[in-house]
């Protein structure tokens, strides 16, 4: 099993996320972050780190958006890895 970016990581890209993975399993796209299936431990570090709430246990992951476990495993492979903070895409208001 595996934790799965969602749809509101799209456009934020937080990675607050990304510095208590204990395994680096995260991947940047140019809008969004990825989770790869093949290096998630399942430690569930990164879930309350998330501010936008988009990080799921794929089998919690909302029904409308089982298409992102799939997503997740492409752009894991393609992206380049990320294992420190970034500014987001989208500012606190």
């Amino acid at each position: 099993m595996t934790h799965v970016v969602g749809k509101t990581c799209d456009g934020c890209r937080y990675t607050d996320c990304v510095v208590v993975c204990p395994v680096e399993c995260f991947y940047e796209g140019e809008t969004m972050l990825y989770i790869s299936p093949d290096e998630c431990i399942d430690c569930e570090a990164c879930v309350p780190e998330c501010p936008v709430e988009a990080i799921y246990h794929e089998d919690d992951l909302p029904e409308e958006w089982q298409e992102y476990i799939q997503i997740n495993a492409e752009k894991a492979e393609t992206c380049e890895n990320i294992t420190e903070r970034k500014e987001p895409l989208k500012k606190d208001d």
